[in-house]
């Protein structure tokens, strides 16, 4: 991609997959004159090499981002990318724009209005990838009130704990089926239970892999 880009602007996180990330090979591979920007952090960048890509290539660069930024609004600082006539450089201001700020509101109502419409926070970032579930309990009701409150009911008393849980009601409002991640095995006695209660056609326990 650097090979056939006039402009690369860089899109990530900092972790350790991403520092250093863009190094002398990918900023050699841009053109000569080319411009690359960087708004995300300082150490995803190499900035020995992208000193080298400007005295030596011609790079011009947009930063608003540098390793070894000061910690306080007001501190002595200076760094050889910001001596360069061809860095065009800001002070960790990038979300600051009118633009910028509209997107952020923008984004933090949509958020809240699909939170409200289906119980679910996208982009939500410490859900757990990998819960400790082992059993996948499946459950097919009527759809009626306190069909549920029985089922958790029966686990709390095998002290079974609940993982992850959807009810998934079917068109017509008269069936549903629960699937309930849960953590640890249920017993065959506490199927028969569930499958007895009123309103439960069957439930199913599926070993997770």
């Amino acid at each position: 991609m650097a090979r056939q880009s006039d402009i690369l602007s860089v899109h990530c996180d900092l972790s350790p997959s991403t520092r250093g990330l863009i190094g002398r090979a990918i900023l050699e591979a841009l053109r000569p004159g080319a411009i690359f920007v960087n708004t995300t952090r300082g150490p995803v960048v190499d900035e020995d090499a992208l000193l080298w890509a400007i005295q030596e290539r011609g790079l011009r660069a947009g930063l608003d981002v540098f390793c070894n930024e000061p910690s306080g609004k007001s501190s002595p600082w200076t760094h050889p990318l910001a001596e360069q006539a061809s860095v065009y450089g800001t002070h960790h201001i990038g979300a600051s724009t009118d633009q910028a700020q509209e997107a952020v509101a923008g984004e933090a109502l949509r958020v809240i209005l699909e939170w409200q419409r289906s119980g679910d926070a996208p982009n939500c970032v410490n859900l757990c990838t990998v819960t400790p579930a082992t059993h996948l309990l499946v459950v097919r009701h009527q759809d009626k009130v306190g069909v549920l409150a029985n089922v958790l009911i029966v686990l709390r008393e095998n002290q079974i704990n609940v993982q992850q849980m959807e009810n998934i009601v079917f068109s017509g409002a008269k069936a549903a089926l629960a699937r309930i991640q849960v953590d640890g095995p249920v017993s065959a006695l506490a199927l028969d239970v569930l499958r007895s209660a009123e309103a439960v056609y069957d439930a199913q326990l599926v070993a997770l892999s």
